[in-house]
């Protein structure tokens, strides 16, 4: 074990939209019940909606009735993901309380994605950072495809940190890394970290999103910890994948995280119990198992809400 890990990380809860929006599309009711549950465990940062259009991902229609129906928790942070300036609109006056912007660092998966060059994709990014400024919240700037493309293969460190680079000038607060296909290992997110902490990015400034498509997650999250990333995502009970990053699976599960990272002395302040709850009720949404562990598997490490 390393001698120094951070004693405390941010988690963000990305279920309510990067995991659901691969199922068959689930009753605004229940979406709001979900994010409710959520938001009683103790976790600050829940992706909340997504404001794209209900044609292109109909399993996120509704999102202005999801945000104007959840039950908002003092303290927690109910964001959003918008595709273009029209999206940021929309969510801005659903009162979101951050913006997400993703583009992708491989031009064959940001076309596939939005229809769109990533040359195109960030001056768009930097439209809707000139909303959000004018309305006073923040935006991040998510590079997708950070760690490989299921199109492409091999995407060069040195690509991924410039794109972050340039969303950083063009008006994001910060940033996060994507490993839309799971396809990252300890040694990808060290050559990934080391391009970006080349262009003046350090890792206790960006967050990193993890699938566990190959089962590399928390591996993956641990080799983050060492080089002091302290902003991780997580999907309850496992849900996710992306429409277009064939064979991707869901994302790292938030209570199998949370009960390592507790484990290990870093401190989420959330509270386990209240989490498997939420990871019960996802399975019970969605109609299926959910490949998250923790949910089933005991005894757990005991964690309390902050």
């Amino acid at each position: 074990m390393p001698e120094r890990l951070p004693a405390a990380v941010e988690l963000r809860e990305v279920g309510p939209r990067d995991g659901l929006q691969n199922e068959a599309p689930i009753p605004v009711d229940d979406r709001v019940r979900l994010i409710d549950a959520l938001a009683r465990t103790g976790l600050r940062l829940i992706e909340a909606a997504s404001f794209v259009r209900p044609d292109a991902i109909p399993a996120m229609a509704g999102a202005e009735e999801v945000m104007a129906r959840i039950d908002r928790v003092p303290g927690v942070v109910y964001s959003a993901l918008v595709p273009n300036a029209r999206g940021a609109e929309r969510a801005i006056a659903a009162e979101a309380d951050e913006l997400e912007v993703v583009v992708s660092a491989s031009e064959t998966h940001n076309r596939k994605n939005v229809r769109r060059s990533v040359d195109d994709s960030i001056i768009g990014a930097g439209e809707v950072a000139g909303l959000a400024r004018d309305a006073e919240i923040p935006v991040e700037a998510i590079v997708s495809t950070a760690f490989g493309c299921p199109y492409e293969g091999e995407v060069a460190p040195a690509r991924v940190a410039s794109v972050a680079r340039r969303l950083l000038d063009a008006g994001a607060r910060r940033c996060a890394l994507g490993d839309t296909t799971g396809m990252a290992t300890p040694r990808r997110v060290d050559a990934v970290l080391d391009a970006l902490s080349g262009e003046g990015i350090t890792p206790d400034s960006v967050g990193l999103h993890f699938h566990n498509t190959r089962g590399a997650g928390l591996a993956n999250v641990l080799a983050g910890l060492e080089r002091g990333v302290v902003r991780f995502d997580a999907s309850i009970g496992g849900l996710g994948g992306c429409p277009y990053a064939p064979g991707a699976s869901g994302n790292i599960v938030t209570e199998d995280l949370v009960h390592m990272l507790e484990d290990m002395g870093v401190a989420t302040g959330v509270d386990l119990d209240r989490l498997v709850e939420c990871a019960l009720l996802a399975e019970r949404l969605v109609g299926r198992g959910l490949p998250g562990q923790v949910m089933r598997a005991g005894p757990r490490t005991k964690t309390h809400a902050a």
